[in-house]
């Protein structure tokens, strides 16, 4: 079976584009470490830190700064006396007898006077579902108000009414219309009638409701046609680089 044959595409040297200048490294300058070799480098120096001279002595001498304890003498501490303040020693209370005012004797009864009755109120005792006695509001006693009691004499019982319609000082016998009963009569009718008024809404004079510029909206300063102005410039569209340039054969 014959090989498919691949499709070249034809090269475009336009789309052939090399590394911008950002992308070449030039080697440092600085220190030793890759240094750029077209250069001339400097010596360069480090801070280490300092070496013991234990090659000839060893110096053990304290520094300026040490403090000498004034109680320390060649023969040893000085035998002043040292005090100190401390802080006061827990008391154990082994025993602890009562002082004066835990004593009350105003409250002791006198010896040999008799005592007056104490009583004390106790509390209420668990009801038991059991027990079927009952509870003194659970009695009721008869009504002795009213003439409905039938072995107790009551006294006259009065009642209050409502106002009768019939027979009262109030009832329209006649049966006229009161004096709010008639409508007055309206002037108009039986004399000359007055000019009426009305009040109507306001009214508004034609004309043009489009929107005029004021005088802030001018900007005589912009204007550039009556005077010189220097060229300037745009920047158009950016065209690709793969169409071909219009090329027109000019005649004779």
């Amino acid at each position: 079976m014959p090989e498919e044959e691949q499709r070249t595409r034809p090269m475009i040297a336009a789309r052939e584009r090399g590394p911008g200048p950002g992308r070449y490294a030039l080697p440092t300058n600085v220190g030793y470490i890759k240094h750029d070799f077209t250069k001339r480098m400097n010596p360069s120096y480090t801070l280490a830190k300092r070496l013991e001279d234990t090659m000839f002595k060893k110096d053990c001498s304290p520094g300026p700064g040490y403090f000498i304890e004034p109680r320390i003498t060649k023969h040893g501490v000085d035998g002043t006396p040292c005090y100190s303040v401390s802080g006061r020693i827990k008391d154990p209370r082994v025993f602890q007898p009562p002082g004066p005012g835990a004593y009350s004797p105003e409250k002791v009864h006198p010896q040999g006077e008799r005592h007056a009755p104490i009583y004390s109120m106790a509390a209420r005792t668990r009801y038991r579902k059991r027990d079927a006695v009952p509870a003194p509001n659970s009695y009721s006693l008869p009504q002795l108000l009213g003439s409905r009691v039938p072995n107790k004499g009551s006294s006259a019982s009065y009642s209050m009414t409502a106002r009768s319609k019939t027979g009262s000082f109030s009832e329209d016998l006649a049966k006229a219309p009161g004096p709010g009963r008639y409508n007055a009569t309206d002037p108009n009718i039986i004399n000359h009638k007055k000019p009426a008024y009305s009040m109507l809404g306001r009214s508004f004079m034609p004309g043009d409701s489009t929107k005029k510029p004021g005088p802030g909206a001018h900007y005589p300063e912009k204007v550039y046609v009556t005077k010189k102005k220097a060229p300037t410039y745009s920047l158009g569209i950016r065209h690709s680089e793969y169409i071909t340039p219009l090329i027109v054969d000019v005649a004779d």
